[in-house]
């Protein structure tokens, strides 16, 4: 792999992570349409995901400080209620949330470790990334026409919390977009769609942190070589610049509602994807 795929793949990751259109769908794609090797690639496939997670904490700084604070305080609430039963520990609508990604992060890690080596399987089938393409299309065409919810922190329901989590889990699978499956379940389950996308992206980021733990396990020696390292550095910073921005603009399709673009996007490349599968045979 040269620099300046190690760039392209950036810069595709960048956009599709936060964009509805699945990454690892575009990912896989590219990467078997024009035969990029990345050998094994954990490191370059860790630093890209690191990219698009800092984006992340860049642009919801604000919220995911006092989460963490919150998250602090709710530990040491549950110690103080050893001694005194009457202190109530989700005491915010912050602990509230602190709370949901929790329970959003268990369907998404099980179904996570548990589809594992399907998900290795479908990021190499062509057909199944384009099968999988059309779903999303079809999620992003409901999610267009979902009214607007009026559900925030505080009058969500934890049952909401783990059906937003089954959604992250379902969407390990490549084609299916990530940010799509979950803002779509968040407005299908009346959220606000401010509070929609806040959730969406935030709720990500104890299952890409775990998903890079899992991976980093697997890096070996070769993954440092041949200027592997200069690559993969190239590639996480374009992805987390081009994360940014993309991030920004997603943010403002869920307050327009204009998911039907993207929707006959996914559809048109599933149908190429699906096409290319029995061309390159």
């Amino acid at each position: 792999m040269s620099i300046l795929q190690a760039i392209l793949l950036g810069f595709i990751q960048g956009v599709t992570e936060f964009l509805p259109i699945s990454s690892s769908g575009h990912l896989a794609l590219i990467q078997k349409i024009f035969q990029i090797d990345i050998g094994g690639g954990v490191l370059f496939d860790v630093l890209l995901h690191f990219g698009t997670l800092v984006s992340i904490c860049v642009v919801f700084r604000k919220d995911i400080v006092l989460l963490i604070k919150e998250f602090f305080g709710m530990v040491a609430d549950l110690f103080r209620r050893i001694r005194d039963p009457y202190i109530v520990v989700i005491n915010s609508s912050y602990r509230k949330f602190v709370l949901m990604i929790i329970v959003s992060t268990i369907p998404t890690g099980v179904l996570g470790v548990v589809a594992k080596d399907f998900v290795e399987y479908a990021s190499g089938s062509l057909l199944i990334i384009g099968i999988c393409l059309i779903v999303t299309a079809i999620v992003l065409f409901l999610a267009d026409m979902a009214g607007d919810g009026k559900k925030g922190a505080k009058s969500a329901t934890y049952l909401n919390a783990f059906e937003v989590g089954m959604a992250q889990g379902v969407a390990t699978l490549p084609g299916l977009s990530r940010s799509g499956l979950t803002l779509a379940a968040s407005l299908l389950c009346g959220f606000k769609r401010e509070f929609a996308v806040k959730y969406s992206f935030i709720m990500s980021i104890p299952a890409v942190l775990g998903a890079v733990v899992l991976e980093i396990r697997d890096i070996d020696k070769g993954d440092f070589g041949g200027g592997m390292i200069l690559n993969s550095l190239a590639g996480m910073a374009v992805a987390g610049l081009v994360g940014f921005i993309a991030l920004k603009v997603m943010i403002a399709v869920v307050k327009n509602r204009k998911y039907i673009i993207f929707s006959i996007y996914c559809f048109v490349v599933g149908i190429i994807a699906i096409v290319a599968n029995f061309i390159l045979k």
